[in-house]
């Protein structure tokens, strides 16, 4: 999930609230981080 911070927007974990990546100055940097994280989500398996 993408997360509001005070320096832009961070990709945390939503089970473990993990840090996977940010801050990011935009939200779609990191939306684009989301979508890195998920495919290679799916993929391990």
């Amino acid at each position: 999930m993408i997360k509001k911070v005070k320096n832009g927007y961070k990709v945390v974990s939503e089970k473990t609230g993990k840090n996977l990546g940010g801050p990011y100055k935009t939200k779609e940097e990191a939306k684009k981080r989301l979508q890195q994280v998920e495919f290679f989500k799916r993929k391990k398996g």
